[in-house]
């Protein structure tokens, strides 16, 4: 989910708040979940009729269930769910601890597939049953390298109501640490078998302020690899314009001169994800610190920055694209307001009823009214903005942070937006966190045909910022939000039917505050000057990560992966690259799309803090054999890059192996050729060294079957060979094929359980600090199965 409001130590942009505290699950005893301020303001917001509200705020005082969804391909993702449906769920069932019956895993009855499930048991129970821990391994394993995430259920929502298809472009605008971005990356290669990945034409941009999180979210995007993400570390509320160039050749014969004549467009997109920064009141299940310290005026505070964001995603969308607006919080003044205020201050778009997308899921419909608190103390006696303003002396209505957009509308504007088409989620209906969705769909522009004898003033000729789609115009510069519809004046037909919008002028750097001190160019990197306050959280004003270079297709290391790997005519050669100014190739070769490459090519990386873009598919191979002195250079495909390469790869590179080639090489970190059985034995030994693409085929041993082909990378060195897996990625094999870790690491780790004092590797697994929202460790905000949760 979105992460909180405050970040820093107490009394520092936090309200004097006890960040620590507001992360911790253990710090409040279930008779002391009250908190007489936020009982008072919801219920003067009659967010729930009077007869379930005793039941609401008692699922608030539960804990959140484990939930996590089967992640991948669809293909692979099916075969991984049928396995706990068909063995791990059944030998669940029926389990008695200390007495009592403990429920098995269970399907979330909303998501598609079947592919999210839901788990009710205690911590103690998982640790102790013998069949619990055991499917704790697994989930363990397979969170690890990807296929499951572990995963709040209201979180998987967004998502799913984006729709997104592989030709797409997306933006995920607030997207650490990246449970979502996985959903969004996972739509864009819906079109993914168990072992090869096709290359979307659809681009998705996971963005986020804060630079520490970003990398959080480059680590778990990881996870699926894509040659169609991009990273970058912006201010969502003001994020730039990208130029792309134009895709349009041919234009109505009617398109002005000027407008054909244009050589870039801003990039507009098909989807945004805006999951805001929140109060976050709907996380108090997994977070009961927030009883303590709940205040209206976090909400009131982070309203304005939510409708600039979701402003800005307004403007970067394309005719007939979609938004979706999400918070995890139950605060109509972080929900229906800002949609409300959205929707008055820009023109053209609709919220859509899409109340019958996920049969099964259970919601409430938007607020039409409610009521702001001007005080901390829950004071809701101003009907309108003008009568709160009326009460203030001058020195107030000037430090005032209060806004019309935080009043509700009249009846009928609210009915008018349809503001009840929003989805509320609130805890007592299934089981989850509170949670806010609505859906935004941006209409075709209405004509407004000139009237006859119109004014020949250019002033009133022009038209308004807003009916000019996407144009890159930030809000921040105003004190207040204008809630006031802009005049729509007379659209030009020619730019009407262009795929992008029209940059008239290169775009330019982000704006400076010309009152503050300009900050001087270094050598170790390009300078990004900024609005003062505006500096990505956590990073300085410099932007210090490597430049991307491409790589020209005849340069000996493209020509020398095309012969190993035999690559195809039609492999995208021109669009690898490398992180370094000088284009040299010296550890990893990356590879994209065809849009990410005229997105690095068209824009200053810098100017979009670009952090990271495609993904490896190349790697130098780097072991001791490598860095003997005259040694050839070799590269190897990495098995995180496989998957994209592997249609491509020719005969030559690709060897054939069986079931009991694959389980010599789990067994062992370096199996020598002699121990392997023939026909393999014979065929490896004769390979010259180097990187290559084992096919493993299915079949049985020692009562075990691999019922589909594996395809993985390999190493032949002089006397033996080795699989190209990390050892989790290895172990999560075994135990998905095995149903044990029958690697060498898991032996070793095995061996360290039955010493005393040794930490199990189940334990270094769950235990190991894994930043949340917030900042808090994954152990501290694990649900009751003990997995990392990674939203």
């Amino acid at each position: 989910m979105a992460k909180k409001k405050g970040k820093g130590p107490k009394g520092k942009g936090s309200g004097g708040r006890d960040d620590a505290a507001w992360a911790r699950t253990d710090v409040i005893e279930r008779e002391h979940m009250h908190n007489d301020r936020m009982e008072k303001y919801y219920k003067a917001q009659n967010i729930l009729p009077d007869d379930e509200w005793s039941q609401f705020l008692e699922s608030m005082r539960d804990p959140l269930p484990t939930t996590f969804r089967v992640a991948g391909s669809r293909q692979a993702a099916r075969m991984l769910n049928d396995t706990i449906k068909d063995v791990h769920v059944p030998h669940l069932a029926g389990v008695v601890f200390e007495g009592e019956a403990v429920s098995p895993p269970r399907q979330i009855p909303w998501f598609p597939d079947g592919l999210a499930w839901q788990l009710n048991v205690a911590k103690r129970v998982v640790r102790k049953s013998p069949e619990f821990k055991k499917f704790h391994s697994f989930l363990v394993f397979e969170t690890e390298v990807g296929n499951i995430s572990r995963q709040e259920a209201v979180s998987m929502l967004p998502p799913l109501f984006l729709e997104v298809k592989p030709h797409h472009r997306v933006i995920d605008m607030c997207a650490a640490p990246g449970s979502k971005t996985a959903q969004l990356l996972e739509a864009l290669h819906a079109h993914d078998t168990i072992n090869s990945s096709a290359i979307p034409s659809g681009l998705l941009i996971a963005n986020d302020s804060d630079y520490k999180r970003t990398h959080l979210l480059i680590h778990q995007s990881a996870r699926l690899p894509s040659p169609a993400l991009m990273v970058t570390n912006l201010d969502a509320s003001i994020f730039p314009a990208i130029k792309i160039p134009s895709e349009q050749t041919t234009f109505p014969s009617s398109t002005k001169a000027r407008i054909a004549a244009k050589k870039q467009y801003q990039l507009l997109f098909d989807r945004i994800l805006c999951d805001v920064p929140c109060s976050g009141d709907g996380t108090l299940r997994k977070n009961p610190g927030i009883w303590k310290h709940w205040s209206p005026m976090d909400g009131n505070g982070l309203h304005s920055l939510q409708l600039r964001i979701l402003q800005r995603a307004m403007r970067m969308l394309k005719k007939g694209g979609r938004i979706v607006y999400s918070t995890c919080s139950i605060n109509p003044v972080e929900n229906e307001a800002v949609v409300a205020a959205a929707l008055k201050s820009i023109p053209g778009f609709e919220l859509i009823d899409m109340s019958d997308h996920l049969p099964g899921l259970i919601y409430r419909p938007g607020l039409t009214s409610w009521k702001p608190t001007v005080a901390r103390e829950i004071n809701t006696d101003f009907a309108t903005y003008e009568d709160y303003i009326q009460s203030l002396t001058e020195s107030q209505r000037a430090s005032s942070k209060m806004l019309v957009s935080h009043w509700p509308l009249t009846a009928e504007e609210a009915e008018s937006l349809g503001l009840t088409r929003c989805l509320r989620i609130y805890p007592h209906l299934q089981d989850t966190g509170g949670f806010f969705i609505a859906i935004l769909q941006k209409k075709a522009p209405v004509r407004i045909p000139a009237a006859t004898g119109a004014s020949k003033d250019p002033a009133e000729s022009k038209r308004s910022a807003d009916a000019v789609e996407g144009l890159d115009r930030s809000d921040v510069k105003k004190p207040k939000l204008d809630a006031e519809p802009q005049e729509v004046g007379p659209m030009e037909e020619a730019e009407e039917e262009l795929p992008e919008e029209v940059i008239d002028d290169p775009a330019p750097s982000m704006d400076v505050d010309e009152s503050a001190p300009t900050t001087e160019t270094k050598d170790d990197g390009p300078t990004i000057r900024f609005k003062k306050g505006k500096t990505a959280e956590g990073a300085s004003a410099h932007f210090k990560e490597n430049p991307y270079t491409f790589i020209a297709p005849d340069d000996p290391i493209i020509k020398a992966c095309t012969e190993t790997f035999d690559l195809s005519s039609n492999f995208p050669s021109s669009n690898l690259l490398v992180r370094n100014p000088a284009g040299d190739t010296v550890r990893s070769l990356y590879l994209v799309n065809d849009i990410v490459k005229s997105i690095v090519t068209h824009n200053e990386y810098a100017r979009i803090r670009l952090m990271t873009c495609g993904t490896k598919t190349f790697g130098k191979q780097e072991g001791t054999e490598a860095k003997r002195e005259g040694a050839e250079t070799h590269f190897r495909v990495l098995a995180e890059g496989l998957p994209v390469v592997l249609p491509f790869v020719g005969p030559k590179a690709i060897v054939e192996a069986d079931f009991a080639a694959l389980k010599i090489f789990m067994e062992g970190y370096y199996p020598l050729t002699s121990g392997f059985a023939e026909p393999f034995r014979s065929m490896i030994t004769a390979k010259a060294n180097g990187s290559y693409v084992a096919r493993f085929q299915p079949g049985q041993l020692d009562g075990v079957t691999l019922t589909h082909a594996l395809v993985l990378p390999i190493w032949k060195s002089n006397v033996s060979a080795m699989l190209m897996l990390d050892k989790r990625a290895k172990s999560a094999l075994s135990m998905r094929i095995f149903g044990e870790d029958i690697t060498a690491a898991g032996r070793d780790a095995a061996a360290k359980k039955k010493q005393p004092g040794e930490a199990t590797p189940e334990a270094v697994q769950v235990d190991a600090p894994v930043l949340e929202d917030g900042g808090a460790d994954a152990s501290e905000n694990a649900g009751a199965g003990g997995i990392p949760d990674t939203e």
